[in-house]
């Protein structure tokens, strides 16, 4: 496929996470132009290319039109879990490469599917998981890979809310998007924990999903109260992993949990050499000239304006490192390998409360 001076970029899906996170950052990128908009609902698709298209873009209500586009070289989908994989192989076997939001399907056996038609093809594919992008996220990770931590051989994967259950969408049903907090907000720090340890070999996982809090009636929310009848997903979900090394990796996830200990997107790293964690800022902890330290890492130049080490949002820094990618035929950050193993894992949670039994990997 020839690249253009721009990539041509179509959007499947013009709701929330389309419009709150991927057509935001890729206005933002100066060799991506979005071209086209899909959604069932033709009037969010219209605003879509009020705000961030041109004229002449395209305005879909069924993704099968917008593929048959052949100057449309990326397509970001954007829908609920449940369509990710339908779509991301389409949009595959049409010649497109594919940014899919996050967790990679609604189920493994999709997942697995979607890296199937990567492969197949030769289309580029990659996943919505933009805290990797994060400054904290990117000195951590270059860290491990300095063996400045050393084996890292447990970590907790941390995304608690305390009461932040999203109430609009699909969020509650379980039909459309495979689960609640552990595939929602679960998902980034498991890939988190995994890209850290550079491990993606579970051995076993013990876990188990909760619904404790759902029923409740008028319930304190963030975002409103929440409909019990419509609460049809998890509340809450806990997990063992071990890894084939013997590593260990407690993951915890919540949308409503009576706890003070709040967290999203965070990892906490015990390694042979040092430890880490993301807990109110990034510090290194560990043990020098017989004694212990306790190093917070200043990121991002220290808040001083127009500092050259000034933060940049983790959405644009995806955005742009995925149509440099597409555009100098480059390995993405998130590779749908990684991604895979993500689902895998999650499926096993959810696979393990429901027998009640430790779950194996072959």
């Amino acid at each position: 496929m020839k690249t253009l001076s721009k990539v041509r970029v179509g959007i499947i899906g013009c709701g929330g996470i389309g419009s709150g996170k991927h057509m935001p950052s890729l206005s933002k990128v100066q060799d991506a132009e979005m071209v086209a908009f899909c959604d069932i609902v033709r009037e969010r698709a219209e605003e879509a290319k009020h705000k961030f298209g041109s004229e002449q873009a395209a305005v879909y209500e069924n993704y099968h039109d917008l593929l048959k586009d052949p100057s449309i070289e990326v397509v970001h989908v954007c829908t609920p879990n449940d369509s990710h994989a339908e779509i991301s192989i389409a949009a595959m076997e049409a010649g497109k490469h594919v940014m899919c939001e996050k967790p990679m399907a609604k189920t493994a056996a999709d997942a697995r599917r979607m890296l199937e038609a990567a492969k197949r093809t030769g289309m580029k594919l990659s996943i919505g998981y933009q805290n990797r992008f994060r400054s904290d996220a990117r000195f951590l990770n270059d860290a491990c890979r300095k063996d400045e931590l050393g084996e890292v051989y447990f970590a907790k994967a941390h995304a608690i809310r305390r009461r932040a259950v999203p109430t609009w969408g699909v969020f509650l049903d379980e039909e459309k998007q495979g689960g609640g907090p552990l595939i929602d907000i679960g998902t980034h720090a498991l890939d988190l924990a995994l890209w850290m340890m550079d491990n993606y070999k579970p051995k076993v996982v013990l876990g188990r999903a909760y619904h404790k809090l759902s029923q409740t009636e008028n319930a304190a929310n963030a975002f409103g109260p929440w409909d019990p009848k419509q609460f049809t997903v998890e509340d809450s979900a806990f997990a063992m992993i071990t890894m084939e090394n013997g590593a260990t990796i407690i993951l915890e996830s919540s949308w409503a949990l009576n706890t003070l200990e709040v967290d999203e997107a965070k990892v906490s790293l015990s390694g042979t050499k040092a430890g880490a964690d993301m807990k109110g800022g990034l510090r290194i902890n560990g043990e020098e000239n017989s004694r212990l330290y306790v190093k917070d890492i200043q990121l991002d130049g220290g808040g001083v304006a127009f500092f050259s080490g000034a933060a940049e949002d983790p959405g644009e820094l995806e955005a742009r490192s995925w149509i440099d990618a597409v555009k100098n035929d480059k390995q993405p950050v998130v590779t749908p390998e990684q991604a895979l193993v993500v689902s895998e894992i999650l499926e096993a949670v959810y696979e393990s409360s429901r027998t009640g039994k430790a779950i194996y990997f072959d």
